[in-house]
């Protein structure tokens, strides 16, 4: 019973957010302010205007009948406003998505035929079931792991293919050609055969545009341009002198497509295509409501723009239309007109079903010369020469990606090359994400914070590492791999503190690392300790058992983790005989041995050249001593560590005394060395060896040994 009521509550979980993007349109009419009406009637006039000719020759660029792009202006305008999150998107045909279109369904069919148009629709509907998909599992997240060189880089080789693509019908020129390559051959092998009054209207409606664009910009010069240019081929019969114009347009209602849904052979070959679609429509809409969004300061949410955007390619598909996504130039157009509302685009729509019944008989005389220069000059500006630039100067990672996006969209399928893309840019973030930068630091010279200074020599105890990434599986061995080759490029740092303030994410194989670390460092006789663990790892360090493992005390407070570990851990000897480098605040006030600095360091003693014992051992000697042959102990430490506790019997002669002077010891009894870990012992002792006393012991651990085990008995 309890397992039933669980299921029922994983599946309300699941279907709670899904129930709340479809239900967005009761939303929208529900909180609709009255007061914005009047605004947005005037911008979705103002959208209808431009829209109706931009639809007609998108659908062209696509080899699609024009109807169809206008099919897909009025459907996908509806249903994206209804269900998209941004109040000024505007959803519809575009540019990069029919020439998208146009790349997939070659492979498939040939253009003009019923079954090419029949693909066209299937395509726009896989294209929306992958995006709704995506947004009803709340993916929204991943279009923020696809780089903007992609999206430069395609926008930048789609523009110049839309160019090119149109200089034939610009032309008049009669040829067929399916890469860039052969419509460049064959542009130049017909270019006598021009025909001179369609390459007149298509230039002239050209000039037109830019000329008016600098008279005043604000103007809707490209519908103005073509309206001309349809009067010119109606006034004066350049329809019967050879120049091709649309024709008649349909006046009645988005038909209801007969679409063969389970086509298994079909779906199968336009998938790849389809994902391609899907993927870019997705990414421009959300970079354009970003974009928007960052005016109007609305909140977005992506999930359901992405539902948005799948609900409408799926209507545009099953009601006669073909693929879209938000365009740029009508959203602008949208926003500046002064929508308040995603009831501004819904009316857009609305009055381009009106202007179709009304402006049929002068869309008729609309000549696709002037269309092609429209496109022509479309693509020139999606040529973004100045992100061009800014990314070339950029990262290397990020210009490779534009590069090799912008060059197979020209010369590759179109699909193939934006996949290629994403791939690009998840290789990409791979890489960055699982190459984190691992780098040495030390205190500035203010000692009030840690910075990456290779010029300075680091501490010969102590290595301060500091993560900046995520401790994941992708990044844990370039991690380990950077700490221990540090480790064996300074032998003599037995110390490892890992500042962990930039890691906000550990795995277990995260955890794994660590513990090899830490193992490593110990097995040469040294130790591992952790500043600012976040919350979230320490956590999972305590789940895994690697908080038991690397010890309560080896988690350090930031503040006072190098004073702790100085006075706790390090050895001063090595500081006072064998380091000239004054790395920390407390290096500073410590006395420097400098012309001791280069005699005989401990870490050049050979192995066996000295004889440990025990702390118990040497309690056993000093306590059962008969009085012949007793021990002598001799504490090498500086006098302040011996005023904090010593073995009762100990004479105090410090390191710097044995080394620079001729000591008086007895050669005839065994002397013991001590300091507080066994480095000084051993160099006392291996002095006095080259001295010639051969009677000559260390205690093993030195001090800390003594006082583990519970002898230490005298404190002064």
């Amino acid at each position: 019973m309890l397992a039933d009521l669980g299921n029922r509550v994983n599946v309300a979980t699941t279907l709670v957010p899904v129930a709340h993007y479809l239900q967005r349109p009761l939303h929208l009419f529900r909180t609709y302010d009255r007061r914005n009406l009047r605004a947005d009637i005037v911008s979705g006039a103002t959208v209808a205007i431009i829209l109706l000719p931009q639809a007609i020759a998108f659908a062209l660029l696509a080899e699609l009948p024009p109807e169809m792009g206008l099919y897909t202006a009025v459907v996908a305008g509806v249903v994206g406003a209804l269900w998209g999150s941004s109040s000024q998107v505007f959803t519809g045909p575009i540019n990069t998505i029919s020439l998208l279109v146009l790349s997939v369904l070659l492979n498939i069919t040939t253009p003009g035929t019923l079954e090419f148009i029949v693909a066209a629709g299937m395509l726009a509907v896989m294209a929306g079931l992958f995006q709704l998909i995506m947004g009803l599992a709340r993916l929204g997240i991943l279009v923020n792991f696809v780089s903007h060189s992609v999206i430069v880089g395609f926008a930048s080789g789609a523009g110049i293919l839309i160019a090119i693509s149109q200089i034939r019908p610009l032309l008049g020129l009669q040829f067929s050609s399916h890469n860039v390559i052969g419509t460049i051959q064959s542009i130049v092998l017909n270019l006598r055969a021009t025909h001179l009054f369609t390459a007149a209207l298509g230039i002239g409606t050209m000039v037109l545009i830019v000329l008016l664009r600098r008279v005043k910009a604000r103007l809707p010069v490209a519908p103005i341009s073509m309206a001309l240019a349809a009067v010119v081929v109606f006034l004066l019969g350049l329809d019967r002198q050879g120049v091709a114009v649309i024709g008649d347009l349909p006046t009645g209602l988005p038909p209801l497509a007969g679409l063969p849904l389970f086509d298994l052979d079909l779906i199968a070959r336009l998938s790849t295509g389809a994902l391609a679609i899907g993927a870019i429509g997705l990414i421009q809409t959300v970079a354009i409501a970003r974009s928007i969004a960052t005016h109007t300061g609305q909140r977005l949410n992506s999930n359901q723009e992405f539902v948005g955007q799948g609900l409408a390619n799926i209507f545009s598909g099953m009601f006669s239309g073909y693929a879209c996504a938000a365009s740029f130039s009508v959203t602008a157009v949208n926003y500046s007109a002064g929508a308040k509302s995603p009831l501004a685009a819904i009316l857009a729509s609305l009055f381009l079903l009106l202007a179709i019944f009304t402006l049929g008989p002068l869309v008729a005389f609309l000549p696709r010369t002037a269309l092609a220069g429209v496109l022509i000059l479309t693509g020139y500006s999606m040529v973004d020469r100045g992100e061009i630039a800014r990314i070339w100067r950029g990262a290397r990672g990020d210009a490779t990606i534009m590069v090799v996006t912008l060059l197979g969209t020209v010369f590759l399928q179109i699909e193939f090359a934006v996949l290629l893309g994403i791939l690009l840019s998840l290789a990409l973030y791979i890489l960055r994400t699982s190459t984190p930068r691992v780098r040495t630091v030390l205190p500035d010279d203010h000692f009030r914070h840690f910075a990456y200074q290779p010029e300075k020599r680091p501490c010969p105890q102590l290595s301060i590492v500091e993560i900046l990434g995520d401790l994941y599986f992708g990044a844990v061995n370039h991690v380990e791999e950077f700490i221990l080759d540090d480790a064996e490029k300074y032998p003599e740092q037995r110390y490892l503190l890992i500042r962990m303030h930039h890691v906000n994410h550990c795995d277990f194989s995260g955890i794994h690392m660590l513990e090899n670390v830490i193992r490593a460092y110990r097995e040469k006789g040294g130790d591992v300790f952790l500043v600012h663990v976040g919350s979230s790892i320490r956590q999972l360090m305590e789940s895994t058992g690697c908080s038991r493992y690397l010890g309560a005390d080896n988690l350090l407070d930031e503040d006072e983790a190098i004073g702790r570990l100085f006075h706790h851990v390090l050895d001063p000897a090595i500081c006072i005989y064998e380091c000239p480098v004054r790395a920390f605040k407390e290096c500073q006030n410590l006395p420097k041995r400098l012309d001791l600095i280069g005699i005989t360091p401990e870490s050049d003693i050979p192995s066996r050249s000295l004889l440990d014992v025990s702390p118990r051992e040497l309690w056993r000697e000093l306590h059962n001593s008969n009085g012949t042959r007793p021990l002598v102990v001799v504490d090498v430490r500086e006098p302040r560590e011996f005023k904090q506790g010593h073995i009762p019997e100990a004479r105090l002669i410090p390191l710097s005394t044995i080394l620079s002077d001729d000591v008086k010891l007895p050669n005839n009894r065994q002397i013991v060395f001590v300091c507080r870990s066994g480095r000084r012992s051993r160099r006392a002792a291996y002095t006095l060896q080259q001295m010639g006393f051969m009677n000559v012991l260390v205690l093993q651990g030195g001090m800390q040994a003594w006082e583990a085990a519970g002898l230490l008995e005298a404190v002064d």
